[in-house]
């Protein structure tokens, strides 16, 4: 049991020292943190009228990295060293991104744009793409989700590891909403691992 609680506090000394704080699981972590289109806080959206002015489509969008990670045992402090402690091994970072999609559909009723409902079942369509700076793309997701309510969130799964430190990338997104419109963005994320690195050196960690 003290060993188990030694190697947590290990653990969590390193997250502290990390921005964004990784979140431990089993012998990968996932970074905590994501980029949003458009930047601002949780109900921050773009937004697009019909061309009647009577239906409205509202979204936004999130890149998670994802920083994925395997760890290693290392012994205690030198008075203890029967107390290991598990420590991320910087040799095995990678990212592994998702992507998270919301959106709000609204129905004017009498006067247009004054009076709205969000009401009903949607079709919504979203669709993400990562490019290196070279324009190529290097994964793609693209989702048909039928039934969903006015409001609502999805995140998808990338299902492709991307490797540090390989230079910067742009991320486009799309999300649609059949016969109202379709909403675009894109945003920029930078592939280095340095901060992660820093934090797994030799002596991170190291208890005094």
């Amino acid at each position: 049991m003290k060993r188990t609680r030694t190697a947590a506090l290990a653990l969590a000394t390193a997250a502290a020292a990390l921005a964004p704080v990784l979140v431990q699981q089993a012998t990968a972590a996932e970074a905590a943190m994501y980029l949003q289109d458009p930047a601002g806080g949780e109900k921050t959206m773009k937004s697009m009228w019909t061309e009647d002015e009577m239906h409205k489509v509202e979204g936004q969008f999130r890149f998670h990295p994802g920083v994925r990670y395997k760890t290693v045992t290392r012994p205690g402090h030198a008075a203890a060293p029967d107390h290991e402690r598990k420590v991320g091994d910087p040799r095995t970072l990678a990212w592994e991104p998702s992507y998270e999609f919301a959106w709000s559909v609204s129905d004017s009723t009498v006067v247009k744009k004054a009076l709205t409902v969000k009401e009903g079942e949607h079709p919504i369509v979203v669709h993400a793409v990562l490019r290196r700076a070279d324009r190529s793309a290097v994964a793609e997701v693209r989702k048909e989700l039928t039934g969903k309510p006015a409001t609502g969130r999805e995140k998808v799964a990338g299902g492709k590891r991307i490797a540090c430190d390989t230079g910067e990338y742009t991320v486009e997104w799309a999300l649609t909403r059949s016969g109202y419109g379709t909403l675009h963005g894109s945003l920029r994320w930078n592939s280095s691992c340095e901060q992660y690195r820093t934090a797994f050196s030799q002596d991170h960690g190291k208890q005094r």
